[in-house]
C-alpha cells in the first residue's frame, strides 16, 4: 500500500517534457475559427455544404496575425477542418475543400497563407483538425476513416513548416442513431510524434489538458501534476459539447474543481503525470463570426481578468477570434484586442521589485511604496512543488501584515491585493512537496 509520503514524493518527481515547457512559455495564444460555417452563419455545419459559398473576397491573413499580436499573443491555432468536413487546404483525399471553391480561383490554400503570415511575425503556428467529419463517407467505418484522417493529418504536418500544437476536440453530435467512429487515438498521436515531435497534442491528447469549460473559468488551484486517467481522450470527449445548443460556450461546471491537490492525488491510485491546463474561450458568444454578435464582443477588462486568472493561475489562455465572411477580424474585436494588449503590457511594466535588494524571499525599499499585486512563479523544470504560500507587507512602523495567501503556484501566480503602503515584502513557503525553485518575484506598483 502506497504511503502518503511516497505518493507526495511521486508527485514531486513529475516533470514536464521539453514540448510542454515550450508550450507553457507561450502563455497566451489565439484561435481562428473560420470556414464554411462563417459563410452559412452556423456554429456546427451539417456537412456537404456547397463549396461555392466559400469566397472571402478581402481575406487577409496578415491582418489576423497583426490583430492577435496586438493583444500580446504568441501563437495561432487555425481550424483547418471543422465538423462539417470542409478543408481550408486542398486536401488530396477529399474534394470538399477550398480547391472546389471560387476563392483564389480554386487555387488557394488558406493554411499556407496563415502559416506564412505567422512566420513573418515570429508567431508560432498550430492546427485544429476535427476528428468528426459530417461529409466524409467513410466516417463511422473504422480503419478506413482512420486512414482518411491520418492522410489529412500527414498533409497538415508535412506541408506547412513547424507546428507548435495539434488540437483535437471531442465533439461528436451524431447522436444515438447516428454514425459512430471509434477513433484510433494512439495511431493519431504516434503520427504527430513522428512528423512533428515538438508539437504538443491538446485536449483529446496527452500533453495539454482542457480546463473543462469554454467560458474562460479557471480553477482556484490549478495543478499540472494529476492522475494519468485524465489523459484518456474518450473521457475528455464524454464531457465535451454534444449538440449545438448555443449555451455550452458559457457554461462552467464545478464538479471537477479539484484535480491535483494533495487530497485528490491521495484519493487516486493512478500514476501521476504532467498534464497542464489550457483555458479556452471566445471573444464573442459564438466560435464562428455572426454579425448579430457585433455588440456582444467581450470587453478588454473582462478578457484581462481571464488572462490574470488563467496565465496567472498556472494555465495557458487560448482566445478565439473569428474573422467575418469577408475574411477580416471585425473592427470591434480589433479594438478590444489592442486595448487588452496595452493592459497586459502595463501589468508587467508596473514591476518595482528591487532585484539588487532582494535577500532570499524578502524585498526592501528605501522609502514607502504603494503596491497592489505580486507575481510569483516556480521554475517548472523542477516540477510543481508549492502547496502553501503567504505574502506579508511591512509598514513604515516596522509591523508585518499578511496581504495574500495561496495554495498552488506552478508556472505563474498573479495575486492582486488592495493597495497597501509598504517598505518591505516577504514571501513564505508554508507547505511544499519538495524543494522549491522560484522565478524572480515581481511586485506591482499601484
Amino acid at each position: 500500500m502506497t504511503t502518503e509520503a511516497a505518493r507526495i514524493a511521486e508527485a514531486s518527481a513529475v516533470r514536464p517534457s521539453s514540448r510542454q515547457l515550450a508550450w507553457q512559455a507561450l502563455e497566451f495564444y489565439g484561435f481562428i475559427h473560420f470556414g464554411i460555417n462563417t459563410m452559412t452563419n452556423r456554429e456546427w455545419g451539417l456537412g456537404h455544404e456547397d463549396p461555392s459559398l466559400f469566397d472571402p473576397n478581402t481575406l487577409d491573413a496578415d491582418q489576423w496575425v497583426d490583430s492577435l499580436a496586438s493583444a500580446g499573443m504568441r501563437a495561432l491555432l487555425l481550424t483547418c477542418k471543422h465538423h462539417d468536413g470542409f478543408c481550408l487546404w486542398p486536401s488530396a483525399v477529399t474534394s470538399h475543400s477550398v480547391a472546389a471553391s471560387p476563392w483564389r480561383d480554386g487555387k488557394g490554400d488558406l493554411v499556407a497563407e496563415v502559416a506564412r503570415a505567422c512566420a513573418k511575425r515570429d508567431i508560432r503556428f498550430g492546427v485544429y483538425l476535427s476528428p468528426w467529419d459530417r461529409t466524409e463517407a467513410s466516417y463511422g467505418t473504422g480503419k478506413a476513416y482512420d486512414d482518411f484522417l491520418c492522410a489529412q493529418l500527414t498533409e497538415l504536418l508535412t506541408n506547412y513548416g513547424p507546428i507548435f500544437s495539434v488540437w483535437f476536440d471531442g465533439a461528436n453530435g451524431e447522436g444515438a442513431n447516428g454514425r459512430k467512429q471509434f477513433y484510433d487515438w494512439d495511431r493519431y498521436f504516434a503520427l504527430v510524434r513522428t512528423l512533428q515531435p515538438e508539437a504538443v497534442i491538446n485536449i483529446c491528447g496527452p500533453d495539454v489538458r482542457w480546463c473543462g469549460n469554454e467560458a474562460g473559468h479557471t480553477r482556484k488551484d490549478e495543478w499540472s501534476v494529476v492522475p494519468a486517467s485524465l489523459r484518456d481522450a474518450e473521457r475528455t470527449a464524454s464531457i465535451s459539447q454534444k449538440i449545438d445548443d448555443g449555451q455550452f460556450s458559457r457554461l462552467a461546471k464545478s464538479d471537477e474543481d479539484d484535480l491535483g491537490s494533495r487530497t485528490a492525488i491521495l484519493a487516486s491510485n493512478d500514476p501521476l503525470v504532467w498534464y497542464p491546463s489550457e483555458v479556452n474561450t471566445s471573444i464573442r458568444p459564438g466560435w464562428f463570426y455572426h454579425s448579430t454578435e457585433d455588440d456582444q464582443v467581450r470587453s478588454a477588462e473582462e478578457l484581462f481578468a481571464i488572462y490574470c486568472s488563467s496565465v496567472g493561475g498556472n494555465a495557458a489562455f487560448l482566445l478565439n477570434l473569428p474573422p467575418d465572411p469577408s475574411g477580416l477580424i471585425a473592427a470591434p474585436d480589433r479594438a478590444v484586442l489592442a486595448a487588452l494588449g496595452r493592459k497586459i503590457a502595463n501589468l508587467y511594466a508596473r514591476d518595482i521589485a528591487p532585484a539588487a535588494a532582494q535577500s532570499g524571499l524578502t524585498l526592501q525599499w528605501n522609502k514607502p511604496q504603494t503596491v497592489d499585486g505580486i507575481i510569483l512563479g516556480e521554475d517548472i523544470r523542477h516540477g510543481q512543488q508549492i502547496e502553501g504560500l503567504t505574502v506579508e507587507a511591512q509598514s513604515s512602523d516596522g509591523v508585518w501584515h499578511t496581504i495574500a495567501r495561496c495554495t498552488s503556484v506552478g508556472y505563474r501566480r498573479i495575486l492582486m491585493v488592495d493597495p497597501v503602503s509598504l517598505t518591505a515584502l516577504r514571501v513564505t513557503i508554508t507547505a511544499s512537496r519538495g524543494p522549491v525553485h522560484l522565478t524572480p518575484i515581481r511586485v506591482l506598483g499601484a
